[in-house]
């Protein structure tokens, strides 16, 4: 391959044997994953702190790999990952709903229920926050989302009864403040819907690779990996 000058300008000049390179070789192919994660887990790859349970014990993911937003430590369920940062962008920036079952201690009342839809005051970095209007109501019976790594609590201390949050914001401990501040303490947090992505009957730890988020609508769905050829 040379190099000639052409009415000023420098321009490359093939020889048969070079070739074009095909811009879909040139195109990177970035990876998605929906995981469950469990209780006592980090939703990161990396920690300063010692003896930190981390997502790449649960994966061989790719290098590169993030999180679409966080679950704290003890809280379980959806959580999105992939290795295409504008895809996580703009799923984190859009007003996308977050549906997150929690179970509370006691049995939720119909005021505290309605508390939550129209927001209620938090504690959030040492000042005081209103949380958005958002949409509540109390699940009638416990969903199935098969036992936590360790015990909620004796039995003995009390009922405890179930609520569904849908929030689009994601302030940090966000729902369990909430519930708090309703009278109600979260002993168990687990998320199981970011747009229209569900969690399914996805186990805990377990991890199912997709061919990718579908961001262009208002409702972030899932792209199915595309299916392999028959023999």
């Amino acid at each position: 391959m040379r190099i000639k000058h052409l009415r000023g300008r420098w321009v490359r000049r093939t020889t048969e044997r070079s070739k074009m390179t095909d811009p879909e070789e040139l195109a990177v192919t970035h990876r998605h994953f929906i995981v469950h994660k469990p209780f006592g887990y980090m939703s990161q790859f990396v920690c300063e702190l010692k003896k930190k349970k981390l997502l790449g014990l649960l994966h061989d993911f790719p290098a590169g790999t993030m999180s679409i937003g966080r679950l704290d430590e003890a809280s379980e369920g959806l959580l999105l990952l992939t290795t295409d940062g504008k895809v996580s962008e703009r799923i984190r920036a859009k007003s996308v709903e977050k549906e997150y079952y929690a179970q509370v201690d006691g049995l939720i009342t119909d005021e505290a229920v309605r508390q939550l839809q129209q927001g209620v005051e938090i504690g959030l970095h040492g000042d005081k926050y209103q949380t958005l209007p958002c949409r509540a109501f109390r699940l009638e019976t416990a969903p199935n989302l098969g036992a936590r790594g360790r015990k909620i609590r004796d039995d003995r201390h009390g009922p405890t009864s179930w609520v569904s949050i849908i929030v689009t914001e994601g302030k940090f401990r966000q729902v369990r403040k909430m519930t708090a501040a309703v009278g109600f303490p979260t002993l168990r947090l687990v998320r199981v819907r970011i747009g229209a992505i569900h969690l399914g009957d996805l186990p805990a730890g377990q991890v199912q690779e997709v061919g990718g988020f579908f961001t262009d609508a208002p409702v972030p769905t899932v792209v199915p990996l595309p299916s392999e050829p028959a023999c």
